[in-house]
């Protein structure tokens, strides 16, 4: 990977983790309906990307569906679930992205998993999985259910996202905005009432989340995943966001004071020991631990 695709990945994997926090804060702070904060945000990205929604790839029902699980399937269910799900359990589910998408990607897509990379991806998932796994405190529940569904939907339109051929980033997410808008608000008036009220009451910290929801995630951060999508293998991108929940608890560290512990610190140095070996080639990792060590001496 190059190295400026690499540090746009690090950026959209902090951009991920500071809206983890954010929108647990909105759901279960403000009491926002998760629906109608879905809907919201993608009647805003729908409304800036007007202008890009032609020329659409073809066939456009493919599109739609694709668009529908990156977008109001998978942050839908998503939001749902982060309402009655603590973080720690959410967290440890996130991951089952790594292994649907590797797999979808092999099956759909006839991408091949090479040893080292299979090595740095089982040590990049073996690494969060130490960071957040918590068995007392994750129980099966309809929340974590939801979780799991939004991250396969997920997984399955990255996949179908590179089957597309010919289509451009910001097209994408104007057609994400597009087809999740309308399910989205229809399933809030239906099951979320009184939910203007409840975010009219939340006022303007709830805007600046949506704001910063809209443009900075969607716009910035999911344009930018669909960018390196179509340069990169999909299980290449699936396992290196795994830096988007070590991010998320490094910030839930050093913002709210949650704790921080030996196992924490293992858990993190071996999942960024096996996301630098997913994102380099084999040489290269030989050349970074022959320099280090060099320098030990």
């Amino acid at each position: 990977m190059a190295p400026r695709h690499f540090a746009l990945l690090v950026l959209m994997c902090l951009v991920w983790a500071i809206n983890n926090l954010v929108s647990k804060h909105v759901i279960s702070g403000m009491d926002v309906p998760p629906l109608f904060y879905a809907a919201a945000r993608f009647a805003i990205l729908t409304v800036v990307l007007i202008p890009f929604l032609a020329p659409a790839p073809r066939p456009i029902s493919r599109l739609v569906i694709t668009a529908l699980l990156m977008g109001g399937g998978n942050f839908g269910l998503m939001f749902v679930g982060l309402q009655t799900s603590t973080p720690s359990s959410v967290a440890v589910v996130f991951q089952l992205g790594l292994p649907m998408t590797t797999l979808l990607s092999v099956l759909m897509l006839g991408e091949r998993i090479t040893p080292w990379r299979g090595l740095g991806i089982a040590l990049s998932f073996a690494g969060v999985l130490m960071v957040i796994w918590d068995p007392a405190g994750l129980t099966v529940s309809t929340g974590l259910l939801l979780v799991a569904l939004a991250t396969f939907m997920s997984s399955l339109g990255a996949v179908m996202t590179k089957q597309i051929e010919g289509l451009r980033p910001l097209t994408f997410q104007a057609w994400v905005g597009l087809s999740s808008l309308f399910p989205l608000a229809a399933l809030s008036a239906w099951l979320e009432p009184g939910q203007i009220d409840l975010a009219l009451a939340a006022g303007w910290p709830f805007v600046a989340a949506l704001l910063f929801s809209a443009f900075i995630v969607s716009l910035g951060a999911h344009t930018s995943y669909v960018m390196l999508l179509q340069k990169y293998e999909a299980n290449l991108i699936a396992a290196l966001t795994l830096m988007t929940p070590l991010m998320t608890i490094g910030l839930g560290v050093a913002l709210l004071g949650d704790p921080f512990g030996p196992r924490m610190a293992l858990g993190a140095a071996v999942a960024m020991t096996g996301v630098l070996i997913v994102a380099l080639r084999r040489n290269q990792v030989l050349a970074l631990l022959m320099a280090v060590r060099n320098r030990v001496r």
